[in-house]
């Protein structure tokens, strides 16, 4: 009769050391895979963007209350991420991950401006800012979808080749911007490697191996070098410039792993990073600093926090 309390309890005392195991053995945040999409729907926008003197066309991604154009902003207020388009590529190619950082509640606008065959790259740098301006002066314009959904003291840059050099170009003149992530970052005209050396905010750069467009000795590694701590470089084992895109192109190149790889890594990386030091979350500093960032197969990393 006395031998149900004692089976109690070799239940739960086998279920406690095997949690205990679980979280000895388990790699750190492997409870959370940020490849994979967030907690929010995803609404997006087609917006007339007018601030500091310029005016250009864009698309905004952003946690939604359910999925789809135009659809009502989730509750609260969210970080932004200002995103530039590689030399001729359509923010189209882009969609992907516009989603996917907004389902992990981060607004994230993308400017259609310089994608002729003559870009400004000093330009470009300038609307990603302007951008940012629109969308933190959104959050007290009454009637705005926006309103109370931005948090104006959370912004960030990005951006892909010629876009990602913009976002270092766009850093090193907004004192607002507050991180950098950005995808096979390409010199640009002024020099993104010149802009880096007056950065001060952390700028994480990710690259590929088999990058034959834009690749790391010549475009991510000067950067690096020029950049003040803090301040990492990513490089994706196998990975190739267009394997950051949704679709290829005319030009395109290839890499030693498939696209869809390629970008749930970037998804996993850069959404780290984006958690880190826009939502102020200290649970993914090993994905971003830590052992698991440092020791992970699929990614070389150099970083000086």
């Amino acid at each position: 009769m006395r031998s149900w309390p004692i089976r109690i309890c070799a239940t739960l005392l086998t279920s406690l050391l095997a949690s205990l195991l679980f979280l000895t053995s388990a790699p750190a945040g492997a409870a959370v895979d940020l490849s994979v999409p967030g907690s929010y729907a995803v609404g997006y926008a087609d917006v007339s963007v007018s601030a500091s003197g310029r005016s250009f066309g864009a698309r905004v991604y952003y946690p939604a209350t359910s999925a789809g154009s135009g659809t009502a902003v989730a509750a609260g207020r969210f970080p932004a991420v200002s995103f530039g388009h590689g030399f001729f590529q359509s923010i189209s190619k882009y969609a992907s991950l516009g989603r996917h950082w907004a389902s992990w509640g981060s607004i994230t606008i993308m400017p259609t401006s310089q994608g002729g065959l003559f870009p400004s790259h000093s330009a470009f740098a300038d609307d990603l800012n302007a951008a940012l301006t629109w969308i933190v002066a959104q959050d007290t314009t009454t009637g705005s979808r926006f309103h109370a959904h931005v948090r104006a003291d959370r912004l960030g840059l990005s951006g892909h080749s010629m876009g990602g050099g913009a976002s270092v170009l766009a850093a090193a003149r907004n004192a607002s911007a507050r991180t950098v992530t950005n995808l096979a970052a390409a010199e640009t005209n002024p020099s993104a490697v010149a802009a880096a050396a007056t950065t001060t905010v952390p700028m994480q750069l990710v690259a590929g191996t088999n990058d034959s467009v834009a690749g790391p000795s010549g475009h991510q590694i000067p950067i690096y070098n020029a950049k003040l701590a803090p301040k990492q470089l990513r490089t994706i084992v196998g990975g190739f410039h267009c394997g950051f895109t949704d679709s290829g192109g005319l030009g395109c190149d290839s890499g030693s792993i498939s696209r869809a790889t390629q970008q749930a890594i970037t998804r996993r990386v850069t959404t780290a990073w984006l958690l880190y030091y826009l939502h102020d979350d200290a649970t993914h500093y090993d994905a971003v600093w830590g052992t698991s960032a440092r020791n992970d197969p699929a990614v070389r990393f150099l970083g000086v926090q």
